[in-house]
């Protein structure tokens, strides 16, 4: 949730901004606890869901955002509990604690699905989008994070210093990840050209690793010098050290930045053709649009905030409006998608051939099953001529004719049951285009 993230950061305040963002961060939960229960039914009814879920090459790649959710509501209560001593010392320890524990969650979470993708999927280069980044992201809120917390510990110095190590070593992590990533994307680029048009906004999943690396790193190095004790990395120099350190991030995080940039100006440019020939449609990757560029902005506050920059600040004011905004347009859009049956529905988009269901490797070459659906007239006649054929599928034989729609089976290879001159390319075209017709297929 865009506005509940970048409230805290905003330096221009005003009366009511603090209750505006609680009231952001509470319908972020909301969502949240709607989402996972919704999800949780999903696989009490659908048991076989559950593994296809983590074996479903585009979905498990967001099996992450589950635990990004929890780092960031994690994240605000930090922001939100902890600011002006609203809360006591109890939400501190709490949160002390939880930090700690979100750490170990997103180690294993972010190693687990590289494992698991690693495990059961043959990706190529030419297949590949800055969204297999995305298992990375539980890492790279975790410095943020750190940063929010350790503000608050300067009494704790010991605790403080160890939040600071933990959550520099915890980025680096994952934005070395990010960064070798980053180079089969370059590769990717340079030899496949641009993805398609629906695929392009996962390329703006390229600037959040930068985004979050910055406000996390330099909010740390900001926070360090009250937090480091006399004898921090050199004997009787730690403040020198700490303020060493400090400068040491914020000109980090000036390189970053524009790294960042770059990348964000890149995709915008990506998008120029899709919006000339408006060839685009929902897709989820659309939050694509927010998330990442909630990073840049938050990363454009903090580097304000270290060169005490007026333009910059009003940079960042500027980027947040229009945040805030396409958040908006984006929820707007999903909301009308889901009325409209185009996500979340049977071989839909991100649920294509899911729960086991494959098209045949040697069909598809021949036939695919959209453009067999909207073929013109030439299939439209193709398939009317069709006659009646047996077809053999793994779960039950049925009969194919015009008209006669396919039952639920669990894998989509095909086999003709009829002589040699029906198994030629034309025939099974026009079997296709009756299957393709089917409900839940397409």
């Amino acid at each position: 949730m865009p506005a509940a993230n970048l409230q805290p950061a905003v330096p221009y305040r005003f009366h009511g901004l603090y209750a505006i963002g609680c009231i952001f961060f509470l319908f972020n939960i909301v969502l949240f606890i709607f989402n996972v229960t919704m999800i949780c039914l999903r696989f009490y009814f659908y048991p076989p869901t559950f593994l296809s879920s983590i074996l479903h090459p585009t979905e498990s790649l967001f099996i992450p955002a589950s635990v990004i959710s929890i780092g960031t509501i994690l994240l605000n209560i930090s922001q939100y509990g902890l600011q002006d001593g609203k809360a006591g010392r109890w939400l501190l320890c709490t949160m002390i604690a939880m930090f700690w524990f979100y750490c170990g969650l997103a180690v294993l979470f972010s190693a687990g699905i590289y494992l698991v993708l690693w495990s059961t999927q043959t990706f190529t280069v030419a297949s590949m989008t800055p969204v297999w980044i995305f298992p990375c992201y539980p890492l790279l809120v975790i410095g943020p994070h750190a940063a929010s917390l350790s503000k608050h510990l300067v009494g704790w110095h010991t605790r403080g210093l160890d939040i600071i190590i933990g959550g520099f070593v915890f980025q680096g992590i994952g934005f070395l990840l990010s960064l070798m990533i980053y180079a089969a994307f370059i590769y990717r680029l340079m030899t496949q050209k641009l993805p398609n048009e629906n695929l392009r906004p996962g390329m703006f999943v390229s600037v959040g690793p930068s985004g979050f690396t910055i406000s996390g790193i330099v909010g740390m190095g900001l926070n360090l010098p009250s937090l480091a004790p006399d004898d921090f990395l050199v004997a009787g120099h730690g403040i020198l050290a700490a303020q060493v350190s400090k400068i040491v991030a914020i000109w980090i995080g000036l390189w970053l930045w524009g790294l960042a940039f770059w990348f964000f100006l890149v995709s915008v440019g990506a998008h120029w053709s899709c919006i000339r020939k408006r060839s685009m449609t929902f897709a989820m990757t659309f939050y694509s649009y927010v998330f990442p560029n909630t990073a840049l902005t938050t990363a454009t506050f903090a580097i304000a905030k270290a060169l005490d920059n007026r333009p910059i600040r009003i940079l960042g004011c500027a980027m947040t409006v229009l945040v805030i905004i396409t958040w908006l347009l984006v929820f707007i859009m999903m909301v009308r998608a889901v009325i409209a049956k185009d996500i979340l529905w049977p071989q839909r988009q991100e649920d294509r051939a899911e729960g086991g269901w494959v098209k045949h490797s040697a069909e598809h070459s021949v036939c695919d099953l959209r453009s067999c659906a909207h073929g013109g007239e030439d299939n439209a006649r193709l398939a009317s001529e069709a006659p009646s054929i047996g077809v053999m599928t793994t779960d039950t034989e049925y009969h194919a004719s015009p008209g006669n729609e396919r039952p639920p089976t669990s894998n989509g290879g095909i086999t003709p049951d009829v002589p040699h001159i029906w198994a030629n390319q034309q025939h099974l075209n026009r079997q296709r285009t009756n299957v393709a017709s089917a409900d839940g297929i397409v």
